[in-house]
């Protein structure tokens, strides 16, 4: 089914720079505005959730979110290829506009408990898995392909942008009026991105296309055929799994437990933090003023093996500066690699299959790969932080590896 609102593609405008085109910077307000909503939401509803309940209840509440997002995230690709990424994204942008304000509501005439708190975190799971494969689907509809390295660099920017902002604003929500205030910050940046949503221009989709007007079990296992039929990216998600199942539990848990077992403290653990975003940062800076990467998918599976030894020698520095530049150069040859597999991802899809492509990427990305979180506490208490780090950098390195091992991934360019 196309989406109505959607115009026929602009063939004026699509062979125009990202960055110089008022369409894709109108979605990129949007995605900042929400981005940083999300950050926003993310600190009220922790700070809600200790403030009402235990620290264990506070944990359970904030994970919940976890639960629906992996389990309805291919679901999502197919509503993505459905309905239109643009109504999607509109549909979902509102619906955390409202749920937020409403807990919001509850927060200032009462103490309403955990309960809200709870349904809040399962609703934003949902959206979110139905969110995020139209987030990917969108710029192959409203921008030309060879535009799409230069596109993903643009969010990546935007992503360390709501990092650094959003909690900071949304601290500041809880110290001027309490957690309600802060819910109610966080609905109101969702809320401007809706016009801004709203004026993006993207090409349409066929209104008789076959491959989205069957059933909808019918159109995920097309899907996932397709997938596993397409040379290119089929291997590409092999790479994207094992890169983000040896990569998130080190970063995100084996640093803090790193950092204590050095003695850097919580302040070594900000220092490389920084690095690694600052790294990131560079990575997309690069991909937006060049717009592409010659042998794309050469250097991301290269990329990906020089990232693991780097994360495996990470456990081994006795020194928080030589960490931090350790660190600082994680983070750029893995924001270059998560900028081309993003970019090549869509560039290898057809049209009427990118939304599916990409939930069958972020359910490993955002529902497998944070599993690993306490399985690495765990083995770093059984087996210390040299071990672990080392085996998480070789699953990571696997992924550079098969993508080295895959001709047609190996040879894949993006467009030009």
């Amino acid at each position: 089914m196309a989406d109505s609102a959607d115009v026929a593609a602009r063939p004026a405008a699509v062979d125009r720079a990202a960055h110089r085109d008022p369409n894709v910077l109108r979605w990129l307000g949007a995605y900042a505005s929400s981005a940083i909503g999300d950050n926003v939401y993310y600190l009220a509803l922790s700070w809600a959730a200790v403030q009402a309940g235990t620290p264990a209840q506070a944990g359970l509440v904030t994970a919940l979110s976890a639960v629906p997002r992996a389990v309805l995230m291919l679901g999502g690709g197919v509503i993505a290829d459905r309905f239109g990424p643009r109504r999607v994204l509109i549909s979902s942008d509102a619906v955390r506009c409202a749920a937020v304000l409403a807990v919001a509501g509850l927060l200032l005439v009462g103490r309403p408990g955990l309960w809200p708190l709870a349904v809040l975190a399962l609703v934003f799971g949902a959206v979110d898995a139905v969110m995020m494969p139209a987030l990917g689907a969108l710029p192959t509809r409203m921008t030309g392909r060879g535009q799409l390295a230069r596109v993903h660099g643009m969010r990546g920017l935007v992503v360390r942008l709501a990092n650094v902002l959003g909690a900071p604003l949304g601290g500041l929500g809880v110290a001027l009026g309490g957690t309600a205030a802060a819910f109610g910050l966080a609905g109101l940046l969702f809320a401007a991105s809706l016009p801004l949503l709203i004026a993006v221009r993207v090409a349409e989709q066929p209104a008789d296309d076959a491959r989205v007007r069957g059933t909808a079990w019918s159109d995920l296992t097309g899907g996932l055929r397709y997938v596993r039929g397409h040379r290119v990216l089929r291997s590409l998600i092999v790479v994207i799994a094992l890169s983000d199942l040896g990569f998130v539990g080190p970063l995100n848990v084996g640093l803090v437990l790193l950092a204590d077992e050095r003695g850097w403290g919580a302040g070594g653990v900000g220092w490389v933090l920084a690095g690694f975003g600052t790294g990131a940062g560079a990575a997309s800076l690069l991909l937006t003023a060049r717009g592409r990467v010659p042998r794309a998918g050469f250097v991301l599976s290269v990329s990906g093996v020089v990232s693991a030894v780097a994360i495996a020698a990470l456990a081994y520095l006795p020194h928080v500066a030589v960490a931090v530049a350790v660190a600082l150069s994680i983070g750029l040859i893995s924001g270059l690699n998560g900028v081309l597999c993003g970019a090549l991802l869509q560039a290898e899809s057809d049209r009427a299959y990118v939304g599916r492509v990409t939930s069958v990427s972020n359910f490993f990305s955002l529902g497998v790969a944070p599993l690993t979180f306490p399985l690495t506490g765990a083995a770093i208490g059984l087996w210390g932080t040299g071990p672990v780090f080392v085996a998480s950098a070789v699953v990571c390195g696997l992924g550079g590896v098969a993508g080295l091992c895959a001709r047609d991934l190996r040879r894949a360019e993006l467009p030009r």
